[in-house]
């Protein structure tokens, strides 16, 4: 019997599998076997023993905000944190359209670096409504031949006693988000948005994605309430947050804690470190605090963590090429991880644990898993990360998606 795509001659980026080369066969978008030598019929692509893996995984972004780093005031003193304000005063400016070109942008460039699931963080605060969320919904219909968005909806600038705020929110989940977040930090009452979120999280029945412990102050968290109800309420594993930097201040006996507790609660957390490092230590005025928790030591002691893009151009992060393995990689340079192991496990960040952070039940190479896959041109999952590799091919439900030439030096 045909196939509809076979991929022949690949290595697999799993462990223990990366010697020997293995053909995969694709048929109706679903991994039909994954064989030494598929004999059957149908259209082929050679691998040539290059590394293939699953497909990237985005586990915490913002696609409505990106790309308007040129629009905003420029900040005027490197020791102030006015990223928020400065976003909040062009949100008035933003239109449908606006959203959802920024957006398809974004899309793409992410797509052509290895991208086929992405979680994007949605901004209802009155003060743009639901524009960004009529956006991004568009978006994940018009783009699934290519990626599988999930949408977070939440609001960045305050719940409580903020008028339309919940009234923003709840209309979102009523038309079928799949997951409800909040802003902790900018709200006056933090633990009260928290209790909020997980009551609509049971009533809708849907996954919660916060915006946790940032900053540096220690003297206090919200993750330990996070952990508490997500237990009492049997929410474990359907539970993230992103951020986190407040861990990167504690000594490693206590990060060990932090872990452990994330991980017997089934709480995710997701590392963005060019957010944490762009925005961490403006109170300082010099040997400035690095500000970007170390998600190698968290697993260690039984937590799930993911480590995402977060933002790319604009206040929150003004830079940024959607390369996810370039995000890695900085995230290896700030926490001084090196060696196959630590930066292999950066690499399942950015794969199996970022699917398990979103509940993937079909991400995988191995029969009935659907065919979402990347190729590289590298010898392992950590050289993926140590070069910021970019992937040579990538495909969606078996569908390749692009290809990338590799380049060649011309001698004199």
């Amino acid at each position: 019997m045909p196939l509809d795509l076979i991929i022949r001659n690949a290595r697999l980026s799993s462990a223990g599998a990366r010697d020997e080369t293995v053909d995969i066969g694709i048929q109706d978008g679903i991994i039909a076997a994954v064989e030494p030598k598929i004999a059957a019929d149908g259209p082929q692509h050679d691998a040539r023993g290059k590394l293939v893996s699953p497909g990237l995984v985005e586990s915490h972004f913002h696609l409505d905000k990106a790309m308007i780093v040129d629009r905003v005031p420029l900040q005027a003193n490197r020791m102030v944190r006015d990223h928020m304000e400065r976003t909040a005063s062009i949100k008035h400016t933003f239109t449908l359209e606006d959203i959802y070109a920024r957006a398809r942008a974004t899309i793409e460039q992410c797509v052509l670096h290895g991208v086929t699931h992405m979680r994007t963080q949605v901004e209802v605060d009155p003060n743009v409504g639901l524009l960004g969320f009529e956006a991004i919904e568009q978006l994940r219909k018009d783009y699934a031949w290519a990626i599988d968005i999930q949408l977070c909806v939440f609001l960045q600038e305050g719940w409580t006693d903020v008028p339309g705020a919940d009234e923003n929110l709840v209309s979102c989940l009523e038309r079928g988000a799949p997951v409800v977040g909040g802003g902790i930090r900018y709200d006056k009452d933090g633990p009260g948005q928290i209790r909020r979120v997980f009551e609509l999280a049971q009533q809708y029945d849907i996954d919660v994605d916060f915006h946790l412990d940032g900053g540096y102050d220690i003297k206090q968290f919200d993750y330990p309430q996070v952990c508490e109800i997500t237990d009492s309420i049997g929410w474990q594993g359907r539970v993230a947050f992103g951020h986190g930097s407040k861990f990167s201040c504690l000594p490693v006996k206590q990060q060990a804690a932090v872990g452990k507790r994330l991980g017997e609660s089934g709480v995710s957390l997701a590392v963005l470190p060019a957010t944490d490092l762009f925005n961490g230590g403006r109170h300082m005025e010099h040997t400035v605090m690095r500000g970007v928790a170390d998600a190698n030591t968290l697993i260690e002691n039984g937590a799930n963590c993911t480590i995402s893009t977060n933002n790319v151009l604009n206040p929150f992060t003004p830079y940024g090429d959607c390369s996810l393995t370039r995000i890695v990689n900085l995230y290896a340079n700030v926490v001084q991880r090196d060696g196959p192991k630590d930066l292999g496990v950066c690499f399942e960040m950015i794969t199996d644990r970022a699917a398990r952070l979103m509940r993937l039940p079909d991400y995988g190479i191995m029969a009935g898993k659907v065919a979402d896959l990347v190729v590289w041109d590298e010898e392992s999952p950590a050289d993926i990360i140590a070069k910021c590799a970019l992937p040579l091919a990538g495909f969606k439900r078996g569908r390749q998606l692009f290809s990338r030439d590799l380049p060649t030096l011309i001698r004199a």
